[in-house]
């Protein structure tokens, strides 16, 4: 268990914030998910496959996953240049916390949803007055 004294900084108190941090930002999981499924992708090929992202955010996300350590970027010297995009090491050392959290998704998204549910019919729409 970790222990924080008193007064200590906030982010402190949850030792997994920095992980939060850097794993479960919008765009990341699913990229991550992608590499560790389907192997290594090209860029245009993790854009499709990624539908709804942006090429200026998925370059950003990239970028960052790559200077994190989770994903490996290499470059071909072909003409033209190819860039392939894989999972690390470390980012598949992730695996077994996906697949804890896919599991817990299917067992109590329902159960999620039936909460919001019975809240939402307790609960005035917000901005309207009861």
């Amino acid at each position: 268990m970790h222990v924080v004294p008193p007064g200590a900084d906030p982010e402190q108190a949850c030792p997994i914030a920095p992980v939060v941090d850097i794993v479960f930002s919008r765009w990341t999981t699913p990229i991550l998910w992608a590499l560790h499924t389907y192997g290594r992708h090209r860029f245009v090929e993790l854009e499709r496959r990624i539908a709804t992202i942006t090429p200026k955010v998925l370059t950003q996300r990239l970028r960052q996953l790559e200077r994190d350590g989770l994903v490996v970027r290499t470059y071909h010297p072909e003409v033209p240049p190819r860039v392939e995009y894989e999972i690390s090491e470390l980012g598949r050392s992730l695996a077994p916390l996906f697949a804890t959290l896919a599991e817990w998704a299917a067992l109590h998204l329902d159960d999620v949803e039936q909460a919001r549910a019975e809240h939402d019919a307790r609960e005035p729409a917000p901005g309207r007055r009861s």
